[in-house]
């Protein structure tokens, strides 16, 4: 597809930095809202009467949501222009947050946080494809590179949010923070940007490649999220949505490549550089967003910390990452990207190994300078993946590809979420087993607590709350074993992209 035969000229001046800081303050809080809920989910489990692993649904739900609707960003932008998108997406994403933190149940929550997702969808690709179109096409990489400080920050910066908020003024507000923001950005955005709103033209809707992306996708998502619930294969509804998945994705896949219209161009595909960029970001991401989650549920479950505390520990991996983020940005043009990316996703290997000997009598410090020196590789990580992947397609291709992009990162982080929750409680149930099976004398142990005041029940108590806290310790420094793995394989995978070919710009809003 042909881009626009003329576009805007780039922005200059304080409309530009205007501009620039509205469209990354806008994914900034897209993104925040994947992770702000992270350890408030012991608060919402509590006040909404569900345990703390149907909680993550908060988070996954909202992730998938916004993962489907990321691909028809090029549909909408073609059919209504950038701009319009972008605002209306703002409107939507500000009034189902509002929503959130009205909400009554837990099932009014998770509904409303998928309609959360499904407009913050949009606004991640067309911030970044509108955050090229405003800058001087040599000025690509930092234009990139400030889009992409918002992706690394704003997951570190939603715990300590969400942690404050929840232990403060309740956790409704860790919503309601976003109505005033939205408001801003939905105003400032049209007044700011109208003039490059392309012109919207009528384009056939793929309806069929649409519902299967949603039957794919949704029927996937809850089966990680409800596996154990249910006994995983034991359950015939865990196996009919394994069933519908497999099915729906492969139907999937035959008609967006056979389709004149699709609602997802799978084609973007053949370009190799993106085909393996993507990998690595879906896989790098997803690992570090699982991290992400998974420390702040251990710290408050098993540690004792609330949620504050957890949120403190999380957001030390803010500070290197803005310092590095411009850096990074500034190294491309200098440095081999994939050297940057390999460096990037090789440390953060090196910190999942350090996190898997991680002992029950860790203190705060020790836990947060993880979090402090992982700061430093995030941005090596995300800003020149992101650049290698979208260098190597088409200009006209581009907004395509970054809707692609971000889906197969936002549905990674939700896959590993929900995999890496499961495994983790698994882990624990299997692990405490094993302790029960090893405990020496525990009669002998009952009577020593009994001498010192304890009574019987809660001897046992104290004995069984220390089998649960070991084996939870245990598969935590498990999981980030194969985290560190994970991290390992990405960082090998990305020697197979050739080098950058040519400076990102915007695209045509190609779909």
């Amino acid at each position: 597809m042909t881009a626009p035969a003329s576009a805007p000229a780039p922005l200059t001046g304080a409309r530009l930095l205007g501009a620039a800081l509205l469209l990354s303050l806008a994914n900034f809080t897209v993104v925040l809202d994947t992770t702000i809920a992270n350890v408030s989910v012991p608060h919402i489990a509590g006040a909404l009467a569900v345990s703390p692993a149907q909680g993550t649904w908060v988070i996954t739900s909202y992730a998938v949501a916004e993962a489907i609707t990321v691909p028809l960003t090029g549909w909408l932008v073609q059919r209504f222009g950038g701009v319009k998108v972008f605002v209306v997406a703002t409107i939507g994403f500000g009034l189902f947050s509002m929503a959130c933190g009205l909400a009554p149940s837990f099932g009014m929550l998770v509904a409303f946080r998928v309609l959360q997702g499904l407009f913050g969808g949009p606004l991640m690709p067309t911030s970044q494809t509108l955050l090229l179109s405003i800058f001087p096409k040599d000025k690509g990489p930092q234009a990139l590179g400030l889009w992409s400080m918002t992706v690394v920050v704003a997951p570190i910066a939603g715990p300590l949010l969400g942690g404050t908020i929840s232990d403060t003024i309740g956790w409704s507000w860790i919503f309601f923070i976003n109505i005033p923001v939205c408001i801003g950005i939905a105003i400032g955005g049209w007044l700011m940007l109208r003039d490059h709103n392309s012109p919207g033209r009528r384009v056939p809707v793929d309806y069929v490649g649409l519902g299967l992306l949603i039957v794919w996708v949704g029927s996937l998502q809850i089966m990680l999220d409800k596996g154990k619930e249910l006994e995983w294969f034991a359950s015939t509804t865990i196996v009919g949505l394994a069933i519908v998945a497999v099915i729906g994705f492969i139907s999937f896949l035959i008609w967006e490549l056979t389709s004149d219209n699709p609602i997802v161009d799978l084609r973007i595909f053949r370009h190799r550089g993106f085909a393996i960029g993507v990998c690595v970001l879906s896989i790098g991401f997803g690992t570090f967003f699982s991290s992400v989650v998974l420390i702040p549920l251990w710290l408050q479950t098993s540690m004792g910390y609330t949620a504050t505390w957890a949120g403190y520990a999380s957001s030390m991996n803010g500070i290197l990452a803005v310092v590095f983020s411009p850096i990074v940005a500034r190294l491309m043009g200098k440095i081999d990207a994939r050297a940057l990316v390999c460096f990037g996703v090789s440390w953060m290997a090196m910190i999942a190994f350090w996190r898997a000997h991680f002992t029950t009598d860790i203190y705060f410090w020790a836990v947060a300078v993880t979090f402090l020196v992982q700061g430093l590789a995030v941005p090596f990580f995300i800003v020149p993946t992101t650049s290698l992947s979208l260098s190597s397609v088409l200009p006209s291709e581009t907004a395509s590809a970054a809707g692609l992009s971000n889906f197969l990162r936002t549905s990674g982080a939700a896959f590993a979420t929900s995999i890496m929750t499961t495994a983790w409680d698994n882990g624990a149930s299997e692990k405490r087993g094993e302790l029960v099976g090893r405990l020496y004398d525990v009669p002998g142990a009952t009577e020593v607590m009994a001498s010192r005041g304890l009574s019987a029940e809660q001897a046992r108590g104290q004995i069984e709350h220390l089998v649960q806290v070991q084996a939870t310790m245990l598969s935590t420094n498990h999981l980030f074993l194969v985290m560190s793995l994970a991290f390992a394989f990405a960082a090998g995978v990305v020697w197979l992209m050739p080098k950058a070919r040519r400076p990102v710009a915007a695209g045509g809003g190609g779909h």
